[in-house]
């Protein structure tokens, strides 16, 4: 297994906020929402847990968050949602990530209320230039397929 989906690794480096720099989540590609980001803050405890903050802008420029924990269960995070969303719950794991740990790749399992899906994230003022040809030339790194990287959307 990947060191990318060991613990430590992960407590240590995801930590942070990153920009989505490609997508296929229709979250993000409908044109409802602009700029996402996510800000992941280690929560203390036994096991390992985020609080990830998931920030946009509306199509009208009005800035949204959408707060949630995410809780690391063997390989994948198990993301709730807070306040109206407490009932919601998505997986995801990062499938792979630049040695850096600059880019790095998600991808959510399907759940009743969204389809399966991958972004491409970068962290948030970290000098990444062609992140889109890094990913690409490096697919087996990032754990995607070549259809994978087919079906991304740059933003940018």
């Amino acid at each position: 297994m990947s060191e990318v989906f060991d613990a430590a690794v992960l407590a240590a480096r995801l930590p942070g906020t990153w920009s989505v720099a490609a997508t296929n989540f229709p979250m993000w590609l409908d044109g409802r929402r602009h700029n996402p980001e996510f800000a992941y803050e280690t929560i203390d405890g036994d096991e390992l847990m985020f609080a990830d903050t998931v920030s946009y802008t509306t199509a009208d420029g009005e800035p949204k968050t959408i707060l949630g924990t995410d809780r690391l269960r063997g390989d994948e995070f198990v993301w709730r949602g807070q306040g109206l969303l407490k009932l919601v719950k998505s997986r995801w794991q990062v499938v792979g990530a630049d040695d850096a740990f600059d880019i790095a790749v998600i991808r959510f399992s399907r759940s009743r209320l969204s389809p399966a899906g991958i972004d491409v994230i970068v962290r948030k003022n970290a000098d990444v230039p062609a992140v889109r040809s890094t990913v690409a030339h490096a697919t087996d790194q990032f754990g995607i397929s070549a259809e994978d990287f087919a079906s991304l959307t740059w933003l940018f």
